[in-house]
């Protein structure tokens, strides 16, 4: 008994011992933790006996009359612009005060961006391609903003920002090759139509499902700033992809790990067939930013010069500051939603010949560069006929090419093939030799 008395004791000691020390180092942890956290958030030091609130995740003061905040009890937020309709600068010190042969590249692109729209759109109603969407009515808000970032910037799209590939110098044979899905394809035939990309450009391939890339921005802008080297991200997306749960995921992110991002979101008043009125009841998407702590302004889209101008000032400050801003940019969707929708299911042909006629951004632009002496009837009639000259040399180039090498289906997936991808090849081949009366093989890349 002595023994096991004396066993007892030891145990005792060495179990207190080991608790000591256990709680001697968990001290010393909480004490880092609370020095790491002191220095990165500069937390004041608790005082209870001030009467505010000290809730760690608000700041806030306190109130005694039980008071639900409204909705509708601030203003909506305005929008920024630069021009009127008709072409003429407002406040004349927020005038880009950009070069005659800047503002004629910006109007060309848009133009040929326009003219490239309708080759491909009827190329679809005719069964040349299988699938289109359009950029009617949204090509300043492509222009302005391609113009305003730095070529070194890694731009993630959705499916309608052709244009600012375009501006940055991607050639109408790859825009066709990529509808064509022939072997000039930088994807190699594995995407739908309009699915573009390009790495040389800095332009993240196009994915189908909505909003995917606003969390996938967010990851990369977060990448950028710890390279510490001067560039920026910019994630475009249109208000309905903004009521996806990506969108919110993104915001946060980028907030809380202040990463150099623009989002810019294209308001066009319509998510395929759903009006912005049935989408949300808030103020838009700019009035989401400053929830998430960010920065956020509202342009008017269809004025080239002013997204130019908000886009570049974000752009700025959000390498400058490691801070993500939201641009709003407010237009209008002239075309269908896609070759897969007709709009006039759920909208008027008044309400689309307005925009298309009395407030889109080419005849804006048109109009300041008239006033000035820049741009004539002639100098129009004259581009109009060579861009579509160049975009249907291009389309019939497209349309001649082979269709990519079948074996590309197999490739860049994995360095060296798998035995289960080796498996689906010999497979595949086997089928075509099979039925090759069903498979024209003359018609692909070898």
């Amino acid at each position: 008994m002595a023994a096991v008395s004396c066993m007892n004791k030891m145990y005792g000691v060495c179990f207190h011992a080991v608790r000591q020390t256990a709680g001697l180092k968990a001290s010393r942890l909480l004490q880092h933790r609370a020095f790491r956290s002191s220095a990165v958030h500069r937390q004041q030091p608790f005082d209870s006996s001030l009467e505010k609130p000290q809730f760690p995740g608000a700041s806030a003061e306190f109130v005694d009359q039980l008071e639900f905040i409204q909705p509708n009890v601030i203003s909506g937020i305005p929008v920024y612009r630069v021009m009127d309709r008709q072409g003429n600068i407002i406040n004349p010190s927020q005038d880009p005060q950009l070069s005659k042969e800047t503002v004629l590249n910006f109007y060309q692109k848009m133009t040929l961006l326009n003219t490239m729209d309708r080759i491909l759109y009827e190329s679809q109603r005719q069964g040349r391609i299988s699938f289109y969407m359009t950029n009617y009515g949204e090509e300043g808000t492509h222009i302005g903003s391609a113009a305003a970032l730095d070529p070194n910037d890694l731009v993630f799209g959705q499916y309608r920002e052709a244009g600012v590939l375009m501006y940055r110098g991607f050639p109408l044979d790859k825009f066709m090759a990529q509808c064509y899905a022939n072997a000039d394809d930088l994807g190699k035939g594995r995407q739908m139509p309009v699915h573009y990309g390009s790495r040389d450009l800095n332009f993240v391939t196009i994915s189908s499902p909505l909003a995917t890339q606003i969390p996938q921005a967010a990851g990369a802008a977060y990448a950028v700033k710890r390279e510490n080297i001067n560039r920026a991200v910019i994630c475009y997306f249109g208000e309905g992809a903004a009521s996806e749960g990506d969108a919110h995921a993104g915001f946060n992110f980028s907030a809380t790990l202040e990463c150099p991002l623009i989002f810019f979101c294209r308001n066009n008043g319509y998510a395929i067939s759903t009006p912005t009125n049935e989408q949300y009841r808030g103020d838009g998407i700019a009035a989401r930013g400053p929830g998430y702590g960010m920065l956020s302004i509202r342009v008017d889209g269809n004025d080239v010069f002013a997204v130019y101008n908000a886009t570049k000032e974000a752009r700025r400050r959000a390498v400058a500051e490691n801070q993500p801003f939201l641009i709003e940019a407010m237009t209008y969707r002239i075309g269908h939603h896609s070759t897969s929708d007709d709009s006039s299911a759920y909208r008027s042909v008044d309400e689309v010949n307005y925009w298309d006629k009395q407030d889109h951004p080419i005849s804006r632009l048109r109009h300041y560069m008239t006033a000035r002496g820049w741009w004539s009837e002639d100098d129009e009639r004259s581009w109009r006929k060579q861009s579509r000259k160049t975009v249907m040399e291009a389309f019939e180039t497209a349309e001649r090419r082979l269709k990519p090498n079948p074996e590309l289906l197999f490739t860049d997936v994995y360095l060296e093939m798998t035995p289960s991808l080796e498996k689906q090849r010999e497979s595949l081949w086997r089928h075509v030799q099979q039925y090759k009366e069903h498979y024209p093989l003359d018609l692909y890349d070898k």
